[in-house]
């Protein structure tokens, strides 16, 4: 498929081939949603916790006698429902970690990014390159580029300038090419891509996945036949 190839000020320089397997997968919405709701887990620290009453100091004896103080019977000062007690079915520390498999990461990535370039919501440019470091010229690139919104910039082949210009810019966020990933492309409203970038993505998840064992296997097949 082709696609619009931009320059930084918005001006178009005709079109590119971009590769089918990566850009025009089908949508798979419970896939993405599978691996995305698996990514945030992953990101969840799980170090809250919480005391019982077992946990609670103190409350060792009974407050007061059971009977003949007019009061409502309690056998310890920790219980859930004293200040300062113990916490009911409060969280703990434990791991939230999925483990998904590689071959699904890859198919939501594809489906997340093509459903982008389905809705327009893709923009290739030539090339970022900035003299110097000011956000300013980076909020320009963008403005020519008519970008609103949040944006996810993936700019291989652009300096050290253009990394430390954008990141003082609310709702744009940088990453390198190899590090796509299916919640990153959905969070955000646009995708500016450098046309390095589009090729080294291509170059990464373009082809159908294959297990290096695969790999391994047909080469010595191919060898016994030969």
């Amino acid at each position: 498929m082709k696609i619009r190839l931009l320059d930084i000020e918005g001006k178009s320089l005709g079109h590119i081939d971009i590769e089918d397997h990566l850009f025009g997968a089908a949508a798979n919405q419970s896939l993405v949603h599978q691996v995305i709701v698996a990514q945030q887990a992953n990101a969840r620290q799980g170090t809250v916790g919480t005391k019982n009453r077992a946990a609670v100091a103190g409350g060792g004896r009974k407050p007061w006698r059971q009977k003949g103080t007019g009061r409502a019977r309690h056998g310890s000062i920790r219980s859930p429902i004293w200040k300062g007690g113990g916490v009911v079915f409060g969280p703990s520390p434990r791991s939230y970690r999925q483990n998904t498999p590689k071959r699904m990461k890859n198919a939501a990535l594809r489906s997340s990014i093509s459903s982008k370039v389905r809705d327009g919501d893709l923009i290739v440019i030539d090339k970022f390159e900035l003299e110097e470091i000011k956000t300013k010229n980076v909020a320009h690139v963008l403005k020519s580029l008519k970008v609103q919104g949040s944006v996810l910039l993936v700019a291989d082949g652009a300096g050290t300038a253009v990394f430390k210009a954008a990141r003082n810019i609310n709702g744009v966020k940088l990453i390198p090419s190899h590090k796509l990933n299916s919640l990153d492309v959905l969070s955000k409203s646009k995708i500016v891509m450098t046309l390095d970038a589009v090729r080294n993505a291509e170059s990464i998840w373009g082809l159908p996945f294959t297990r290096k064992k695969d790999v391994e296997a047909a080469k010595l097949i191919d060898e016994d036949l030969n």
